[in-house]
């Protein structure tokens, strides 16, 4: 029989999962407590949050929400790191703090329902943040109307410059 204390720490896992739209898992093994706190800080600038939670109750709360159960992640000591709704910048901010300090190691994660490796979250860090990928949209959108504005402009200006130039010849002649 569960103990009440493991029984309520599984429902806010289980509600961490639902509220977020990546987890990552992290080995911090190694890392002291200021350097936490650095990466604390680093998470929650991303718009995430850290938690440290027991693999057990992690691995029944994702096989209780229909999710992989992340096998091979949840060995050792592991951190979890909840992303909100930039998956990239939480993903940034734990490879550039990594970068830094070798102690910690990211081991994988779960993104929209899917296991993901190491590598593959490391990737998404790579990936520009999602005021990045707004900014480019709107510059690609306000290049386009301004090459159809020139062109919608050019016609009657065109066509301006063709009868004044027959104006004048006849006016020559």
């Amino acid at each position: 029989m569960p103990n009440a204390q493991n029984v309520e720490m599984l429902g806010v896992i289980k509600e961490d999962i639902a509220s977020t739209t990546a987890i990552w898992v992290v080995d911090y093994r190694g890392l002291t407590v200021k350097e936490i706190q650095e990466l604390r800080h680093a998470i929650r600038e991303a718009d995430a949050s850290m938690k440290v939670y027991k693999n057990t109750l992690v691995r029944i709360a994702l096989e209780q929400s229909d999710l992989p159960t992340l096998e091979d992640v949840l060995e050792g000591p592991s951190a979890f790191i909840f992303s909100g709704n930039d998956v990239a910048a939480s993903a940034k901010a734990i490879k550039e703090f990594a970068k830094s300090n070798p102690n910690l190691e990211i081991k994988g994660g779960l993104m929209d329902g899917e296991a993901v490796s190491a590598a593959e979250v490391e990737a998404i860090a790579s990936l520009p943040s999602r005021e990045q990928l707004m900014a480019q949209i709107a510059g690609a959108i306000s290049g386009v109307a301004r090459g159809l504005a020139v062109t919608v402009n050019g016609v009657p200006s065109g066509l301006a410059r063709a009868i004044q130039q027959v104006a004048d010849q006849k006016s020559a002649a």
